[in-house]
């Protein structure tokens, strides 16, 4: 299965916390590559040096031959200059890990970006952060700052340690050619391209001019009843003009009504494209994200535009998404995550659009796919919000026609479409959400192969409850693996075990 596979992924860190040495932290890199310099991405930097050493020493000096090459574990293969895990893992982190991609500035996302950044050394060059604009606002205004950690980037004056690598969101049109379009260089081997995804909502503005957020609200706790404050005592005198903090008092309940409301804004996060450069295969790895169901606006859906002609080339391999929290969570409580009835909704939104494509192929007689249309309690579709499964599942034989992407009816295929963001409400169970059309999964049960047959869908961010029992992770892969089977999706559900390699 190695010497097969495109990529090998390694999770340093699985989960959304709250342990501070747990959190995400995946590495990636082409086989073709053989742990070259500069031949590793990292996808966010919750955790780095910490997931490399604690993987570095359960690998030595047991599983090193004469020649200090690992035999087994993550790191196989490579070779460690170093006797110490401590000394290997400062190499790692020089010399083969040649970007960190940043979906979003969140803490859990960015801790170790900043503390591991001090070992580098000048004389190698500095390290690139590749990301949208506004998270690399975020982190150049907000933490290399010299206030919060030193400026260690090449901007301001800094140290020059590392380097911001501003993304185009959608891809760069200017770079690369036929499939590759719009893809830029990740590290050796890999390719990737930026799509912006939404991770829940707060009264921020990030102005492109200044490269500044402007922030007049609290990124969750806005319309908490709990934070409203029940005494006059607890109120806080605040400026309510651009720029200042949240407080109690700043509650829109609490405003004057001749203030007016600043109008929400979504917190921005990021689903990467990374692209293996000798094969053409791709995977897709997701930062924090909530469901179109509950956003502001269908950001899931241009995702799944763009992945869902790659699954029908049969060159997306695998998806690594959150799903933070079990069914058992109130969508209140959510805060810009997943949970398995919303992942579950939202794979089916890709997995109807990979059929509409298979029945667009030359030759193929088009089948009838109906939608069901946002569906009440009770209704006969299925609510994004609904808990109960999605239908009953079926063994079915699947084959495969190949097909090449270039054969799918657009003027381009590999062009993300843009699709009008509607404005919402609250997106608490309301219903004053975006309208997002409900696919029925009863019409492609029969369908062989089904939709996302051969896609593995890692999961990732699992918020850890730190309680006796069973790891919430478990129950979170219970739910999944039942919505899944009962929307005859196909896809494989799995929980990345940090101790071993992801051959993809």
């Amino acid at each position: 299965m190695a010497e097969k596979a495109a990529f090998q992924v390694i999770v340093l860190g699985p989960t959304g916390g709250p342990r501070e040495d747990n959190v995400t932290g995946i590495l990636v890199r082409s086989t073709a590559t053989k742990w070259s310099p500069n031949s590793v991405v990292a996808v966010d930097a919750g955790t780095l040096l910490a997931g490399i050493i604690r993987l570095l020493e359960r690998s030595i000096p047991e599983h090193r031959n004469e020649k200090g090459i690992l035999t087994s574990g993550p790191f196989q293969g490579l070779e460690l200059p170093f006797e110490t895990a401590q000394a290997n893992a400062a190499h790692i982190f020089r010399d083969l890990i040649g970007a960190v991609l940043v979906t979003h500035p969140h803490l859990d996302h960015i801790s170790a970006l900043a503390i591991n950044t001090p070992i580098l050394e000048a004389g190698n060059g500095p390290k690139s952060v590749a990301a949208l604009p506004s998270v690399l606002s975020a982190i150049k205004n907000h933490m290399f700052n010299d206030v919060i950690w030193p400026n260690l980037s090449d901007e301001d004056g800094g140290a020059g340690l590392l380097t911001y690598q501003r993304l185009v969101e959608g891809g760069n049109p200017r770079f690369g050619r036929g499939e590759s379009r719009g893809y830029v260089n990740a590290c050796i081997g890999l390719l990737t391209k930026c799509l912006s995804v939404s991770h829940g909502r707060c009264k921020q503005r990030y102005n492109p001019e200044s490269e500044r957020h402007h922030r007049i609200g609290s990124t969750v706790f806005a319309d908490h009843q709990l934070m409203v404050p029940s005494v006059p005592s607890r109120a806080i005198s605040v400026d309510h003009t651009e720029g200042s903090f949240f407080s109690p008092s700043g509650s829109p309940r609490l405003m004057p009504s001749s203030q007016k409301e600043p109008p929400m804004a979504t917190v921005e996060s990021s689903a990467f494209f990374l692209r293996d450069l000798r094969t053409g295969s791709e995977i897709i790895v997701f930062g924090d994200v909530e469901p179109d169901s509950v956003s502001m606006g269908t950001c899931n859906r241009q995702v799944w535009e763009a992945a869902a002609p790659k699954i029908v080339t049969g060159k997306l391999r695998a998806i690594f998404i959150e799903c933070s929290y079990s069914d058992s969570t109130d969508d209140a409580y959510l805060y810009g995550h997943m949970c398995p009835r919303h992942l579950v909704f939202e794979l089916s939104v890709l997995a109807n659009r990979v059929l509409e494509l298979r029945d667009s192929k030359p030759g193929v007689k088009k089948r009838k796919r109906e939608l069901a249309r946002p569906a009440t309690t009770g209704g006969e579709g299925l609510s994004p919000r609904s808990k109960r499964s999605l239908g009953d599942s079926a063994e079915k034989s699947r084959e495969s026609e190949p097909f090449l992407e270039s054969q799918l009816p657009r003027s381009d295929p590999f062009e993300v479409p843009q699709i009008p963001r509607m404005d919402g409400g609250s997106g608490s169970g309301s219903g004053d959400g975006p309208s997002v059309e409900t696919p029925n999964p009863e019409s492609w049960a029969d369908t062989t192969p089904l939709p996302l047959e051969g896609v593995r869908v890692y999961i990732i961010h699992v918020k850890d409850s730190l309680a006796d029992g069973e790891p919430p992770g478990v129950q979170i892969i219970e739910e999944l693996r039942a919505h899944g089977e009962a929307a005859h999706l196909g896809c494989e559900f799995l929980l990345p075990n940090p101790a071993e390699e992801i051959w993809i």
